[in-house]
């Protein structure tokens, strides 16, 4: 594999799919950098390769490219390394899907929160809004291999790249138990989609440019994915990272319980679903990242015993979203 320092294009990585150097800025609008930056609500490559789950810290240099391809939708790269493999999607170059070599499926990131929600839900199937390369199906199926999934994609080239190169096919084939993942190339968001379909649960990740879709900024939006759940089904949603917020031109005081209040999806959802939305930050991103869930909060300790050891003490980090009476009172103190 091809040794190069942070600071160069992807457009000089060597390709494994066809085994001779090639420029990808070539299909592109501009040169293809991968963001270093980790303070991002998703991750950067070299992010992921220090805090690779394998237990082995890879070299920022050594990685390559096995394919890269421009469809409607994205700017699709797919990154191989010793230990991983990972999906690059649009102008952030942030990464999207991670797939272990080795048969280890945790992540170490947000991606194992999903993880958590099978035993809090009705017997039913589960949708992954934004299925990407299939990190958070292959886990859901290890762990609850009965479970039927149905992820849904826009992005058809894609799914395509992901099957090819991120094993996505496997998770078709129906488990010993029976659960599988059935794929949908469609607008998770449109109104087409089956009337008479209910999910247990629905677990939402979408992004475009690194942001949480602007239409998942409006209550009717997420008043009409509720309408596809089941009785006490839940939503799941991955709310990106904190988002600064300023009074009188000086910075909010932020407390432990009122974290939430800086990021708009979590509020917008605390909005919709007055009294019944929980939320926590995940380990990973240097507690950047938010997760959402609807439904009221679970019973902590029931939960905890039902979850695998590695998330049994993660679980009980949820909160309720309450909002304290006078919150510029609190401000101004």
């Amino acid at each position: 594999m091809a040794a190069l320092s942070s600071s160069m294009a992807i457009s000089s990585l060597h390709s494994l799919s066809c085994n001779q150097s090639f420029f990808l800025s070539s299909q592109f609008s501009k040169p293809l950098f991968i963001n270093l930056s980790q303070k991002k609500p998703r991750f950067s490559i070299f992010f992921c390769l220090k805090q690779s789950e394998s237990g082995i810290e890879e070299d920022e240099g050594e990685f390559t490219v096995v394919t890269a391809v421009r469809s409607r939708y994205n700017e699709i790269v797919i990154v191989d390394t010793f230990a991983s493999r990972y999906l690059l999607l649009d102008s952030t170059r942030n990464v999207h899907s991670v797939i272990n070599k080795g048969g280890q499926n945790w992540t170490g990131a947000y991606w194992d929160e999903s993880a958590c929600l099978p035993p809090i839900i009705p017997n039913g199937p589960i949708a992954i809004y934004g299925l990407g390369g299939g990190t958070t199906a292959r886990l859901i199926l290890e762990l609850w291999p009965s479970t039927e999934l149905e992820g849904w994609e826009i992005d058809e080239i894609l799914i395509e790249k992901a099957r090819n190169y991120l094993g996505l096919s496997e998770l078709e084939i129906p488990t010993s138990k029976g659960g599988r993942l059935c794929i949908h190339v469609d607008d998770a968001l449109s109104p087409s989609q089956d009337d008479s379909k209910r999910y247990a649960g629905i677990i939402v990740d979408l992004f475009t440019d690194g942001k949480v879709l602007d239409q998942l900024q409006q209550i009717p939006m997420w008043l009409e994915l509720a309408s596809r759940l089941m009785p006490k089904g839940r939503l799941m949603v991955n709310c990106a990272g904190i988002e600064k917020e300023v009074q009188n031109g000086k910075p909010q005081l932020v407390l432990d319980d009122l974290a939430w209040m800086l990021n708009s999806t979590v509020k917008i959802l605390s909005e919709a679903f007055p009294g019944q939305v929980s939320w926590k930050r995940t380990p990973d991103s240097q507690d950047l990242n938010f997760v959402a869930l609807t439904g009221g909060l679970p019973d902590l300790s029931d939960w905890s015993n039902k979850v695998p050891v590695r998330l049994s003490e993660s679980v009980k980090l949820w909160k309720l979203c309450e909002t304290p009476l006078n919150i510029s009172a609190l401000n101004a103190s």
